[in-house]
């Protein structure tokens, strides 16, 4: 699967902290102060992903993948399906600072593509339409 991508600068990458059952990719042309793109992998089976990386392009899974991530899942796949894969296999490869691109490869149940700005840093007054990450908490605390 190929994830689509709304417009946008998405060159810098790195994984989010998430909740459990979810496994979460921030994305923007910076990611200093902000996020504006995430992709969220509900239910994931199969995570191989740096942590940071930039200018990832996506593609279909090739078949070693694909059986790579069966014999991963096991003979019982998301939902109790005997023998069944998730719904989802995205793969990509992006430069992850080595000396030549890796690959990422993310088996889940659903992917779901939220926009919009997430602060990676305390602000005391948030605009509608956009919010502070999760993480950011208040000086103090």
């Amino acid at each position: 699967m190929v994830p689509e991508l709304p417009e946008g600068p998405w060159w810098e990458w790195d994984v989010l902290p998430a909740q459990p059952g979810l496994f979460v990719l921030g994305a923007d042309f910076d990611l200093s102060y902000h996020h504006g793109l995430e992709l969220r992998f509900h239910e994931p089976v199969f995570v191989q992903c740096p942590e940071y990386f930039m200018d990832p392009v996506f593609r279909e899974a090739t078949a070693a993948e694909v059986e790579r991530v069966a014999g991963a899942v096991g003979t019982v796949g998301v939902g109790g399906v005997a023998g069944g894969l998730p719904e989802v296999l995205v793969a990509f490869e992006c430069d992850a600072g080595g000396a030549g691109p890796e690959t990422g490869l993310i088996a889940a149940r659903r992917l779901e593509t939220v926009t919009g700005v997430v602060f990676r840093y305390w602000r005391e007054q948030v605009e509608p339409g956009r919010r502070r990450a999760p993480w950011v908490r208040p000086p103090g605390e």
